[in-house]
């Protein structure tokens, strides 16, 4: 939710110099924390699984590409996230009435500026970093351009943009972190990826579909007046919802066996108990949750995006544990 209610809005969006904390508050919503997160550990599991599979003492003492890798993916984020905000106000009007431009904390003019410079600072930084960082940041924008910006505008046909979500968050961003860790550690010669990366890719991949697929259930209302067609509007909320369901307990089950199948580069007690525990959890969680209720809806929407976030703390866990 906002700080700032919307009774409390005036025309004039907020000064940086001026209302500080407002403002970055409002830079924080824009940059839809719960991608970031997502971003963040992405970069951090994938540096882990490269350090355990490479030279640890190369790549603990530089730490520095962790660091630059991190800031050009997340600036790389806000870029894509903010140019969706950007094409949609009056869709976010109706369905994300918090978000900065929506409720007017953000103008146009702001946003298209925190866009421009998140975008190039994102790939100037990649460019800097590794020429492998370079192609999956450069990929990740020219995808999440298409995405959002007319005349292409992906996101208006449900299978295109779907496609857009996993296949940046499974493919490009897991397959691309890695390539640039090892190509870094092995001191200019990328490694093929190992089951290990193959594996986490496939999950996140296909878990990914459940996120692309469900996202939209909590802004039905909003796209229906601007003509978005989703799965959710051509399917029904409760076919998307067990859909979701269905896809999430496939993931689990697949990396149990992967577990076993992968025995040489993972730990499969641990990541078969762990895997077991989260599917538990999904079903006892999806139990409860009214699809008549919007605020259900979302929570079980952040729900899934935790579930994401577990997984890139149990994979590679299980890999150190090998």
């Amino acid at each position: 939710m906002s700080r700032i209610s919307p009774s409390t809005l005036t025309s004039a969006p907020l000064n940086p110099l001026k209302q500080p904390t407002d403002w970055f508050y409002a830079l924080w919503k824009f940059s839809r924390p719960h991608t970031i997160i997502g971003t963040t550990l992405s970069v951090l599991a994938l540096y882990v699984i490269a350090l355990a599979i490479t030279d640890g003492a190369i790549a603990l003492s530089n730490l520095t590409q962790l660091l630059g890798t991190w800031i050009s993916c997340c600036c790389g984020n806000i870029y894509i996230v903010g140019l969706n905000q950007l094409e949609d106000v009056e869709i976010d009007q109706i369905n994300k009435p918090h978000l900065p431009i929506a409720a007017g904390e953000f103008s146009r003019r702001q946003a298209k500026l925190i866009v421009a410079v998140t975008g190039l600072c994102a790939l100037l930084l990649a460019r800097i970093l590794g020429g492998w960082l370079f192609l999956m940041v450069s990929v990740s924008l020219a995808i999440g351009t298409a995405y959002s910006l007319p005349p292409i505008r992906l996101k208006r046909f449900p299978f295109w943009a779907a496609l857009c979500i996993f296949s940046v968050r499974g493919a490009v961003v897991n397959l691309g972190l890695f390539l640039h860790f090892s190509w870094v550690w092995q001191q200019g010669e990328a490694m093929t990826p190992t089951p290990a990366v193959w594996g986490l890719t496939l999950f996140v991949l296909v878990f990914t579909v459940a996120i692309a697929i469900f996202k939209d259930v909590p802004d039905i209302d909003g796209d229906k007046l601007y003509n978005i067609t989703t799965f959710t509007i051509r399917l029904g909320k409760p076919a998307v919802f067990n859909i979701t369901r269905w896809i999430i307990t496939l993931c689990y089950l697949g990396m149990i066996l992967g577990g076993v199948l992968l025995f040489d580069v993972v730990n499969p007690l641990v990541l078969g108990i762990t895997h077991l525990a989260a599917l538990v959890l999904v079903w006892w969680r999806s139990q409860n949750v009214d699809l008549q209720d919007k605020v259900a809806i979302a929570s079980f929407y952040q729900f899934i995006w935790k579930l994401f976030f577990l997984e890139y703390l149990m994979f590679p866990t299980a890999c150190l544990l090998a």
